[in-house]
């Protein structure tokens, strides 16, 4: 499956979540949302791993031509490192749900305001609020890294 597609099956899987009037941020109703987010995106990602996997094995050819077998190659390592991303994502996510379940999720690292449920609706392994991820790209933008 493309992965325009895939992104819109999750898509279509999301409802965001409505706040009931004076409800508590976090409440286990909230936590439970975003874990299953959480789980969702964790098993979209897994089955693009599988997917990548059997591509792999289907389409390695031993092709004669050296360009066709560069070409080959070279979508070969461009899959290859997007799933090196996916799976520094898979561990990203991971340990927020480990944060989920030590009720320790939502808070800003550096601040502890709440980092509100849209934004993490957006980013579910977000650390950060919007106001302490600004300045720190504004820091990192500052020193040049």
């Amino acid at each position: 499956m493309p992965a325009a597609a895939q992104k819109t099956d999750a898509a279509k899987k999301f409802v965001p979540y409505e706040p009931a009037p004076g409800e508590e941020y976090m409440n286990e109703r909230q936590l439970e949302h975003f874990r299953q987010i959480l789980l969702d995106w964790k098993q979209d990602l897994m089955e693009e791993v599988d997917r990548t996997v059997r591509h792999l094995q289907e389409e390695a050819n031993n092709y004669a031509d050296p360009a066709d077998r560069a070409t080959q190659e070279e979508g070969f390592s461009l899959e290859l490192r997007t799933r090196d991303r996916e799976r520094k994502l898979l561990k990203k996510i991971n340990e927020t749900i480990d944060n989920i379940d030590e009720d320790d999720y939502g808070f800003c690292e550096a601040c502890g305001v709440e980092i509100g449920i849209r934004r993490l609706e957006a980013r579910p392994t977000a650390t950060l609020c919007v106001d302490c991820k600004t300045l720190a790209e504004l820091k990192e933008k500052q020193l040049g890294g």
